[in-house]
């Protein structure tokens, strides 16, 4: 039975071990080759790939976590639930990414990452509107997202990626790195409307 009680605090701390957990358990998935010549490494680049474009994305996310939360001032349940429903597509991560990688990037592996990430994205969303909910339509999080193009590009281009997989792959996997790329950029609005209410 959830509280509103909880601290925020406490939230931030079970999502980061969350997130730390699930970087773990993509790089485990790299095995050590038994060969000694850079020659045993080449059969673990596609997973090395895989891996990197996921590890940016789960730091992309942890970064927007963070700055997210420092604007909610109080937790509901309905906030857990969607922090939680955040956390349940982030750690399935690790699998689409060992998928890919494992399959040398093969189309349905692509198509999976895909729908994961569209998924992530849906979460990030839910969460961010929960605390909107609760913090009212003068929050800072409110104003700072009034523009939100990124987050309104990222699902676009996901769902393209995955519906060009079977025909472009090498598309869809650009299509992914530049979804990472465009977030890579440290989000500065909310710091900014932050500095605008001191």
């Amino acid at each position: 039975m959830t509280t509103s009680k909880m601290s925020k605090s406490r939230l931030e701390a079970f999502s980061d071990g969350v997130l730390a957990v699930a970087i773990t358990i993509m790089v485990l998935e790299i095995k050590v080759p038994h060969g000694q010549t850079f020659e045993a490494l080449i059969p673990l680049f596609p997973k090395f790939l895989s891996y990197v474009l996921s590890f940016l994305y789960i730091g992309i996310y942890w970064n927007n976590h963070h700055h997210m939360l420092q604007t909610c001032q109080r937790v509901t349940g309905k906030i857990l639930w969607a922090n939680h429903h955040l956390l349940f597509w982030l750690t399935l991560i690790p699998f689409s990414t060992g998928w890919m990688g494992e399959n040398h990037f093969a189309p349905a592996s692509i198509v999976v990452y895909g729908l994961v990430l569209l998924m992530c994205a849906i979460a990030y969303y839910i969460l961010q509107n929960s605390i909107i909910a609760v913090e009212g339509s003068d929050s800072i999080l409110k104003k700072a997202i009034s523009k939100d193009w990124k987050g309104k590009l990222s699902p676009m281009g996901y769902t393209i990626a995955m519906l060009t997989a079977f025909y472009i792959p090498w598309f869809s996997m650009c299509l992914y790195l530049l979804m990472a790329l465009i977030w890579l950029i440290p989000d500065s609005r909310i710091e900014r409307q932050y500095s605008q209410t001191e």
